[in-house]
């Protein structure tokens, strides 16, 4: 038994293998995994949440290229490398974009850049004798551009990733757990748990989406982690009533049946002969509701109830710059929106290549 499920096993395998988008989508998500893990050790500006602001520069176009006197800290923190690694720095050096600068003396004077051809405001600093011109200036690139608070838009991209990301896995781990064992009742004991859970799935599947993941997150409180709950909470019922009608179609087969003249538990029998031989629409399911995690946070953050600020989200940096599209700057919004929709389209294409190769009938 093992060896056929070993062959199935690998059968599928090499089916997902010749599927060119679907091993594309993989390695595309797995790409996008290590960017939002280990974020700030990519990032340009690794701040926390990206949030070092210039509104001298800001809603420059990508590619714009400036100089940047470095200011050290006034206060430094004793963060380890670890937090600064997965949560960026606290003890932030302060940055202020110029057009041009003389050295006189220890006396490093200064004009401030501006926009729209103004003259900026010179003003000077006290160097070090051990510190020179070259070491606190230093040109800046903002290769997607600024924001309209003057922050990096990569960097705001790439931190921004980790709430789109991780919001799939959250979701799709509470929707498996409530939905796999709802649907587990459901199908197995028929009768009246049937009926109880089947209204229930009905009463939350009548309720609009969004509504309801908005009034759990006005219920539970916006912010992070809530949102990642009010998510996983709505997307169960899917995963219910696929799990449950596996299971009515298979609990009369012949294995079940020996199961239960060998006296096993029916929590046994669901867990080690049911619902593993009903992975593979489960499987695409979740890869279906990774997508829809994705956009339902990215609505919640638009509609500003999903990650709030200073907080990094694709969703939100689409609300903040939804209006520059028709002001001339349309890659403010277009850049957040392709992440959204490149990662989504991944998921469902990965959940295709999942659902051909998990299908015994081809």
């Amino acid at each position: 038994m093992s060896h056929t499920s070993n062959s199935l096993g690998q059968l599928a395998l090499l089916k997902f293998k010749q599927n060119f988008w679907g091993v594309f989508s993989f390695g595309f998500i797995t790409v996008v995994g290590l960017i939002s893990i280990f974020a700030y050790a990519f990032a340009p500006d690794n701040s926390q949440h990206a949030n070092q602001m210039h509104l001298s520069i800001h809603s420059k176009k990508p590619g714009f290229t400036v100089n940047m006197l470095t200011m050290p800290a006034m206060i430094e923190s004793n963060q380890s490398s670890i937090s600064k690694l997965f949560f960026g720095k606290k003890d932030v050096q302060t940055e202020i974009p110029i057009s041009d600068y003389r050295l006189e003396g220890d006396n490093l004077f200064y004009t401030e850049f501006t926009s729209d051809g103004l003259q900026g405001i010179e003003k000077h600093v006290v160097l070090n004798k051990t510190v020179t011109a070259n070491d606190v200036i230093k040109e800046k690139t903002f290769w997607f551009g600024t924001d309209k608070y003057g922050r990096d838009m990569l960097s705001r991209i790439l931190v921004g990733a980790r709430i789109s990301f991780f919001i799939g896995f959250v979701a799709v781990f509470i929707s498996l757990v409530v939905g796999v064992f709802m649907g587990s009742l459901a199908g197995y004991y028929g009768g009246k748990w049937d009926a109880f859970i089947m209204w229930i799935i009905n009463v939350t599947w009548s309720i609009p989406t969004l509504l309801l993941v908005i009034a759990i997150t006005l219920a539970l409180g916006k912010g992070f982690w809530q949102v990642f709950i009010a998510v996983g909470l709505t997307m169960w019922v899917e995963v219910a009533r696929v799990v449950r009608g596996q299971i009515i179609s298979v609990k009369e087969m012949q294995y079940v049946t020996a199961a239960r003249a060998l006296g096993y538990t029916d929590f046994r029998i669901i867990t080690k002969h049911i619902l593993p031989n009903i992975l593979a629409p489960v499987i695409v399911i979740s890869a279906a509701n990774f997508a829809a995690a994705i956009l339902i946070e990215s609505g919640l953050s638009f509609l500003g109830i999903g990650a709030q600020p200073p907080m990094a989200s694709w969703g939100a940096m689409i609300k903040d710059h939804y209006n520059y599209i028709i002001l001339g700057k349309p890659y403010l919004a277009l850049i957040p929106g392709f992440c959204i929709m490149s990662l989504v389209m991944a998921f469902m294409l990965i959940g295709n290549a999942l659902r051909d190769a998990l299908d015994v009938k081809h």
